[in-house]
This record gives structure tokens, sequence and C-alpha cells, in this order.
């Protein structure tokens, strides 16, 4: 059993946090650093992008030991598509921010987010390294949070507590995201730490199980950033042996890890850029989960059936086609529909229902699809918003 509370990476034992304002962005806070007492096992998840970020580059490669002690990102530049350059800044980061802390160079992740193709602004960045390091503190989580933040209104924590072996544990988190956010892990920058003690090879295993259905089943615009990744330390300082495979408390673990990736996950979709609604996808009846998966993140995914959503017009033929292209497989005649609770196909055919208060459940600031495929017995979930006139706005101008 778990218990989910509004804590922040510095919730568990152990964790120091700072955001400073480095002067990336005009003003609020652009550079965080998490820094852990002693060494943590560490795992992450990457972007499946093609074109990947120098930050994205460099941890993959620091990450080769499953070893960390710290954490360094900005936000306001991606360090993204900057060639050599930009992989000796990534690296520069590390290294700063290893030497403040008295650490080894790999001992420390990096990450950024921003604008792509413009080079990092090192005589801004190194003396903030400088400043987050001194600011380090364990009430540091929020201003943490919000030196990660872009186009996000608001910054994204939440943590967890479970027992094990008479011992209590936290899982703490934050992340960012509110664009260029789809299903492709990982779907944003995240950053969880815990006081657990774990192999680095079994936090890797929890952190894919959590991510699965979690960051990889949201979406907001269909785009999946240079820069993204879901990072996870776990460094022992609450005390108790090491969870181990196949027991109850590792599984307690996972189920506290995965409880705060989606808590996280679905604050992103809530924060989607311009969004004013937020729409939760039910599958359930597929044949297997893979299928389950493919037809709610299609639905969630679909720009007819945000753009559908964000007007309150109950066109449910959009989602039936959603489901058609999604890969799933089902046969049309079987499919069952409901939004918000009301019932509107039936064996794939149109039942009697009111239209106006159709309209009317579909003005709610929360939207449930609800959708049985008729082939099984799987399940998923996927979350998404509304594409509205104010995300076209925000990303029309977003360099300017």
């Amino acid at each position: 059993m778990h218990e989910v509370f509004p804590g922040h990476v510095t919730s568990p034992a152990g964790f120091l946090a700072a955001g400073v304002h480095a002067g990336i962005k005009r003003s609020r806070e652009d550079l965080a650093i998490i820094a852990s007492d002693r060494q943590a096992a560490a795992a992450a998840v990457f972007t499946t992008n093609r074109v990947k970020a120098a930050p994205v580059l460099y941890t993959r490669r620091a990450l080769r030991g499953n070893r960390l002690q710290a954490v360094v990102a900005n936000s306001g530049n991606a360090n993204a598509c900057t060639g050599p350059t930009g992989y000796r800044d990534a690296r520069t980061m590390a290294g700063d921010t290893a030497r403040a802390l008295g650490l080894k160079a790999t001992r420390v992740a990096v990450a950024s987010t921003g604008v792509i193709g413009v080079p990092l602004p090192m005589d801004q960045v190194r003396p903030g390294i400088a400043a987050a390091v001194h600011a380090l503190s364990v009430e540091g989580g929020p201003g943490a949070a919000r030196a990660i933040m872009t186009t996000d209104t608001f910054p994204k924590t939440l943590a967890a507590r479970f027992s094990a072996h008479g011992t209590e544990y936290i899982v703490g988190g934050m992340a960012k995201g509110s664009g260029m956010i789809h299903p492709q892990m990982a779907t944003t920058l995240g950053f969880i730490t815990t006081d657990a003690c774990l192999d680095g090879t079994d936090l890797a295993g929890c952190l894919r199980q959590a991510i699965d259905v979690s960051f990889n089943m949201i979406t907001v615009d269909g785009d999946t950033s240079t820069n993204d990744m879901v990072l996870v330390m776990a460094n022992g300082a609450a005390g108790g042996p090491r969870l181990l495979p196949g027991t109850p408390e590792l599984e307690a673990f996972g189920q506290a890890l995965e409880a705060v990736c989606t808590g996280l996950a679905k604050q992103v979709v809530m924060d989607g850029e311009g969004a004013t609604k937020f729409m939760e996808v039910k599958v359930g009846g597929a044949a297997s989960v893979k299928d389950a998966r493919k037809a709610a993140r299609a639905v969630a995914g679909s720009s007819l059936v945000k753009t559908a959503v964000f007007g309150a017009d109950g066109n449910w033929g959009r989602i039936l086609c959603a489901l058609g292209y999604s890969g799933a497989r089902f046969r049309p005649e079987r499919v069952n529909l409901a939004i918000c609770g009301l019932k509107v196909v039936s064996g794939g055919c149109p039942v009697n229902y009111s239209e106006s208060h159709l309209k009317e459940l579909l003005s709610s600031r929360e939207i449930l699809v609800s959708v049985h495929l008729g082939a099984g017995e799987a399940e998923a979930i996927s979350w998404g918003c509304d594409l509205t006139y104010e995300y076209v706005r925000i990303n029309g101008s977003y360099r300017s």
C-alpha cells in the first residue's frame, strides 16, 4: 500500500535541491540542481526521437554505471541541434556541478529544455550552477520544479510513501511539460527521487513499467521532443535492506513509483498548451494490453477528437474513426462507446440520446471517453486535452 501526498524531490531523506535565475530567461528561475548526500542507484528513459539533444547524449553515457549523485537542468534553452559545442557545454555543466559538490563528473546527469538550435549562454549558466549549489536545501524542491518550466503554467510535483521491512520510504518527483508532448518515451522532463535502496537494474525495470502506464499514455499535440527524459535516483538514505526482485517490498516500491509517475503525467496533460479540458480515454474489452494502449492513445491523440472536445461537439464518429486506424484488433460491430457516462454507441451503431445533453456534458472541464471493443479482456487508459486557438497562438510566437 502507498499514500500519495503533495511532496517534492526533497521529500525523500538525503536529497537537496535548488532553483535559481541564471539569466537564460528574462525572469523566473531557469536552472535547477538536485543532489543526494550519497551515491544513488540511477536509471532513466529517454526520447525515441532520432534527433537527440546534447544533454540526452551526455546523460545516457553517464548512466552506463547506473550510479548518480546529482542532476543539473536548465530551461529556456534546449541545447539541441548545437553540434560538438553543445555536447561540450553539457559536459561543462556536469563538470562544474561535480566540482562544486566534490563529485566525479560521471556522477552528474544533465538535462535541458527550451528553444532548439540556440547555443547555451554558458557565461550565465556557469555562475548559475555555482549559485544553485550554494542554495541547495531541503526546502529547495518547489524552486527546482519552477526552474525547469517552459510554457508550463504551474510546477508539477508529487510524492508517495510506502512501508517495507518496517521502514517508511518516500518517492518524490517533479516534471515539466505543456507542449511537444506525445507518448514516445519520455514525453517530458521528469526527475524522481527515493530514499529506498535498490539495485540499478531493478530500479530500471520498475521505471520502465511505471512509464508504460503513465508518461507513455499521455499526449498533448503529437510531437515528441528532442530532450525528453525521466530519471530516477534511489539513495537508500531511509535505511533498511535492499528491496529485492520478486518480493512484496519491491512491488510496493513499484506501485508508489507508478503512482508518482501517473500523477505527474496527468498534471502535464492538465497543463497542455492552451488547454481548457482534460480528457481521459478508457479502453476495455481489447484483445491485448498492447491493443488497448494503441486504441486509447489514438483517441486521445486525434486532432479531430481534441477539437470536438474543445467545441463541445458530440461528434462521436471521430472516436470510432481513431479506433479504426489505431492498429488495435477488433470488430466494429462489437464496439460500445460512452462519453461522460452517456452511452452513444452500442454494437457499432448509434443509440437514442439527447444531443443537447451530450453537449452539456462535453462542456465540463473533465471529459471521460469509455470504449469497449468486445475483443477480449485487456484494458488501458490514456490522457489528453483539447486543442484550442490558444495552442496555435502560443506556438506561433514561441521564439518571439
